[in-house]
């Protein structure tokens, strides 16, 4: 069965999510870190790796457009390393509104009673989470529908 990969595209982060078999659940992989934002070679080639090891056939891209629903440095910043995953990749990239995935992550640290310091250390993997379950929820509406 096809999986599907979850990213949370940070500024010195991306985290990383993959479904279940069934493309029914999303759980959290890692968190790949990097020194500068600019230096992207490394993320793209540790997300390769995690592509075969997982036999991923498909990426969904948290968007961060901004609550007024225009597009951002971010969010422009988002654009142009989907089209780097899909040139590296040669998957099809998604992309998948994910505006308030962050505070809903922190949320769900913060209720599980994880310290502010060690938060920062799982946010953007739950937000991966968060981006590719909703992902998941929608297409299976779809499907129901």
């Amino acid at each position: 069965m096809n999986r599907i990969m979850g990213l949370d595209f940070g500024s010195r982060t991306v985290g990383v999510a993959v479904s279940d078999a069934l493309g029914l659940t999303a759980q959290g992989v890692e968190i790949i870190r990097r020194e500068q934002e600019n230096k992207l070679r490394r993320t793209l080639a540790r997300i390769e790796e995690l592509i075969v090891q997982y036999q991923v056939t498909e990426i969904v891209l948290g968007y961060p457009k901004n609550m007024n629903n225009t597009i951002g440095e971010r969010a422009q910043k988002t654009l142009e390393f989907a089209e780097m995953l899909k040139r590296r990749t040669e998957l099809p990239v998604e992309l998948w509104d994910e505006r308030l995935t962050t505070v809903a992550a922190n949320r769900v640290l913060i209720e599980g009673g994880v310290r502010r310091e060690r938060r920062k250390e799982y946010v953007d993997m739950i937000a991966a989470v968060y981006i590719l379950q909703g992902y998941l929820d929608s297409r299976e509406r779809e499907t129901n529908e």
